[in-house]
């Protein structure tokens, strides 16, 4: 092949100090160029340069910050709720389940005692402990404990098939921490409400407040997304049938749970964008003072 005009040497026939005229990509050492990053100023060739709002940056300079001057997460994609679009989207569901089966394996190696210890009591006594338990005792722990207990197999069977149904798909739509919040509000609720109005001597446990709360927050996330309410509304209808029409249910729990999961998930995705993270979390926050408050009333009652 014929050498173009004014290159009397090839390629290979330039000296050293051709040679050497350019720099190379700090990534790729035998890529000479002669564009910098914008930001760190060292040199990047085309395969490393990344667009930015002047100039080019480095992979390495992009992955520390968005190069516009807002934090690196201001780029990231995000829920309707506002939430950080994960990879797996149904962790927290995940690790929620493992808990409930881990706890139930417990209960069923260490017997009546554990669960006796940890479930929902108001105020009596526990002839198996040998003396009077409950919340009212200042066991305040037994509102979280018990919505990790299970009575029977079928129990845990029904309610982790609800939680896996419900809250993965929920749990994608908010994001890890604010699905977490709606959780634990409602499953605190319920279990507040039932230490308020059910008698202090009958026991409950179960992870039926936080799912009712689940359940709630889905039918409002529904009907923000503009999406038929006819199937979550007969999944409503035939729980709350089950809640009054069987045995040994705490309804208390159910009701609880439902009404806050309610209010929590309209303030997950009805907030305005501007202060959308102090009011999802301002809410969950009086959520869990009207929690205290009812285990406050119920206590000075019971004592």
């Amino acid at each position: 092949m014929d050498q173009a005009p004014g290159n009397p040497q090839g390629p290979h026939e330039q000296g050293p100090q051709d040679a050497q005229s350019l720099p190379t990509c700090y990534r790729h050492p035998d890529r000479e160029t002669g564009i910098r990053c914008t930001r760190c100023e060292r040199p990047i060739c085309p395969e490393c340069m990344v667009s930015a709002s002047v100039g080019f940056q480095c992979p390495t300079c992009v992955r520390g910050g968005s190069g516009t001057g807002h934090p690196p997460t201001a780029t990231q994609p995000r829920t309707l709720a506002g939430g950080t679009v994960t990879t797996d989207p149904r962790l927290v569901t995940k690790i929620l389940i493992g808990l409930c089966i881990a706890a139930y394996v417990v209960q069923q190696t260490a017997g009546d005692r554990f669960t006796e210890r940890f479930d929902l009591l108001g105020r009596a006594y526990v002839p198996l402990l040998g003396s009077v338990e409950g919340v009212a005792e200042g066991q305040w722990y037994r509102l979280l404990t018990a919505m990790f207990l299970h009575g029977s197999v079928m129990h845990i069977i029904f309610n982790m098939l609800s939680l896996w149904w419900i809250g993965g798909p929920l749990e994608a739509a908010l994001g890890r921490a604010r699905y977490l919040a709606l959780y634990f509000a409602s499953g605190l609720a319920g279990s507040a409400l039932t230490y308020l109005i059910a008698e202090p001597n009958t026991p409950s446990l179960g992870a039926s407040g936080a799912i009712f709360g689940l359940l709630g927050a889905t039918a409002i996330l529904m009907r923000r997304l503009n999406y038929d309410m006819r199937p979550v509304i007969a999944l409503l209808v035939i729980n709350l049938i089950f809640t009054f029409g069987w045995p040994n249910i705490a309804w208390q729990a159910h009701i609880g749970g439902l009404v806050v999961g309610v209010v929590v998930g309209y303030a997950m995705v009805h907030a305005p964008r501007e202060r959308r993270a102090l009011i999802q979390y301002g809410v969950c926050a009086v959520i869990l003072v009207a929690v205290v408050v009812m285990t406050l009333v119920r206590t000075v009652q019971l004592t």
